[in-house]
């Protein structure tokens, strides 16, 4: 009976949409620790389905899957100088590219989308993959504590 019932679950879910990934993206945002947030200034996050034809291009990919997401703006060492009309930094998380991971893997799409987030932020940044291990590790817990 399990199975009918795991079966019932899923036989009229759709795909989340770009609104639900929004409200996914955010949420994992929120439970990242405030000092790496703060790293951030005033971060946009935008979902597209894929990237634009330029950053496709600018990327040299070879298909619109291979991009899970993109941080464009400046880093910390950059932040020194001011410069007029400057735009937010500013995260695009690709819905397509994560939906078509998230099928071929054993993770969590909440997981993923937290692991992109970090990772776009991270990089750009300077951190190193323990950095932002320990920043997963933060937000995981955060996670779990709001969910009891």
């Amino acid at each position: 009976m399990a199975r009918i019932d795991q079966t019932d679950e899923w036989q009229n879910r759709h795909a989340p949409t770009i609104s639900t990934f929004e409200s996914l993206a955010m949420e994992a945002y929120g439970h990242l620790p405030e000092e790496f947030r703060a790293l951030t200034g005033n971060l946009i996050i935008e979902i597209a389905d894929f990237p634009s034809d330029d950053v496709f291009d600018d990327m040299a990919l070879e298909t619109p899957f291979d991009l899970l997401g993109l941080f464009e703006g400046r880093g910390i060492s950059e932040r020194f100088t001011v410069e007029t009309g400057e735009m937010p930094n500013r995260i695009t998380l690709y819905r397509r590219a994560i939906l078509d991971y998230w099928a071929e893997n054993e993770e969590t799409l909440g997981d993923i989308i937290t692991h992109v987030l970090i990772h776009e932020i991270g990089h750009h940044f300077g951190l190193s993959d323990d950095d932002m291990e320990r920043i997963e590790a933060s937000a995981d817990l955060a996670a779990g504590d709001s969910n009891t």
